[in-house]
């Protein structure tokens, strides 16, 4: 299936609402599996998880589950986890385990002991003869996944007419090119099961409009008014930091100067805010190169030329110990924005040398509960890559670190107010949340329901 063709063209800088059925109804997630999930390209995993001629993951979506492998030093491969026999999974993950993950030349099912190699043949089928000839290479072959990579990540769609990755992720993946994604590692990777829709997990962390309200220690950092975009099937975002000596326009990015009139005290001050309540949207290079403002500049620099120093102090930190930073121009990282929906599930913060990107799913085709998992990605030093495994963690401030603690208060609480008969549907910021109204609508014309109405 190409990407839809008939998404109604709603002028989405209006007052828009979207309807409820979407989240609550049990209906409309089952429907999903076939209309949306089997028809899109879905971020499965990392490169870095199968380094290995052999090595495979799972991913699970719905009533669904891939395998994903290795075949050949610069080949992987996806296939539906299921025994071409009887139907039994292939690989089970463990009891309780975010996927499963090993390394193996040959898959054996559990029930018969049919036994199927990394290019998907059935090599072994006990008593083979019974079948009189019927058990050809085409039948019992598993049902192949088409799989590609971008950003360092691997993707999969079911649809064996869908576009190709490059196609599909456009213009995102063109913007977000000169961040060189792929160049980055997990740094940590955690994962919680939640009683919310997916999609109101994603859309948690898909505008810096609730800010104010659910992170209000971040005020003291400015004003974190937003603009939002469509771009195609997904969506970015981002605000013009603005210098408070003479109120000209600095440039967009993930990072920003603050509101105080010492820029130096608040970046500072910034970086370590991130890194302790966030663990994440920035690095231990930027964290120390922020503390030296002070003893580096004068008091009264200018807010652009404290962030330009802080920034080329850090890209020199980084470079002594082997960490090498993309070139990415001004007019790139303005166009880039500060976050990303890349459409259906996946949300992500890029900078130069980390990313941090969440992934929502539905659990089973349940609409009251989702997967969400949460990634911190970073450049490291070669061979200093650390080794990290998924980690269930409950959603408690401890695990998850305030600022994303303090999001997780919202969710449960909304999938509940979505179900009462006081509520007829969401009414997103026609100006700050244009990438929610514009998910919906592309939403809208996967499921064939559900089309945005407005105000």
């Amino acid at each position: 299936m190409r990407k839809p063709e008939n998404i109604e063209m709603q002028d989405l800088s209006r007052p828009l609402s979207l309807p409820v059925e979407a989240y609550i109804s049990p209906e409309y997630a089952r429907a999903e599996g076939e209309r949306l999930w089997a028809k899109v390209w879905q971020h499965a995993g990392r490169v870095e998880e199968i380094p290995d001629v052999g090595s495979y993951i799972t991913y699970d979506i719905a009533n669904d589950s891939i395998l994903i492998v290795r075949t050949a030093v610069d080949m992987i491969k996806a296939y539906h986890n299921v025994c071409t026999h009887r139907g039994r999974r292939l690989v089970d993950a463990p009891s309780g385990a975010h996927s499963g993950s090993g390394s193996k030349k040959q898959f054996g099912c559990g029930y018969h002991g049919w036994q199927f190699n990394t290019e998907g043949r059935c090599t072994y089928a006990l008593d083979k003869d019974d079948w009189q000839g019927a058990l050809t290479d085409a039948r019992t072959h598993l049902r192949e996944v088409k799989v590609d990579t971008w950003g360092g990540w691997i993707w999969i769609n079911m649809d064996p007419q869908c576009v190709p990755l490059r196609e599909y992720l456009e213009p995102a993946a063109t913007l977000l090119d000169p961040f060189e994604l792929e160049k980055m590692r997990y740094r940590f990777r955690q994962w919680v099961v939640f009683d919310c829709n997916w999609k109101v997990a994603l859309e948690a962390f898909m505008e810096p409009y609730h800010v104010a309200a659910t992170h209000p220690q971040l005020l003291k950092y400015g004003d974190f008014y937003a603009w939002s975009k469509a771009q195609g099937l997904h969506g970015n975002d981002g605000y013009d930091t603005r210098t408070p000596e003479d109120g000209s326009a600095a440039v967009t990015t993930v990072h920003r100067t603050g509101k105080g009139r010492d820029a130096r005290a608040m970046i500072a001050e910034m970086q370590k805010e991130f890194w302790e309540t966030v663990g994440a949207s920035t690095t231990e290079t930027l964290v120390s190169a922020a503390a030296r403002l002070a003893q580096e500049l004068p008091e009264g620099t200018p807010s652009q030329e404290v962030h330009h120093h802080w920034l080329e102090s850090a890209r020199r930190e980084d470079a002594a110990r082997g960490v090498i930073w993309p070139t990415i121009t001004e007019e790139q990282m303005a166009k880039a924005g500060l976050a990303w929906h890349l459409f259906p599930n996946l949300g992500m913060i890029p900078g130069p040398t980390f990313a941090l990107y969440y992934r929502t799913r539905p659990y089973g085709v349940d609409p009251d509960k989702c997967i969400y998992e949460a990634v911190a990605l970073e450049r490291f030093p070669p061979g200093r890559e650390p080794r990290t495994e998924w980690k269930y963690a409950e959603p408690t401030a401890q695990n998850w670190r305030m600022v994303i603690a303090q999001d997780f208060s919202n969710m449960v609480a909304v999938q509940k107010g979505m179900k009462s008969r006081g509520f007829t549907g969401c009414l997103p910021n026609p100006h700050q949340e244009r990438k929610i109204t514009n998910f919906h609508r592309n939403l809208a014309a996967y499921m064939g329901a559900g089309a945005l109405r407005p105000l």
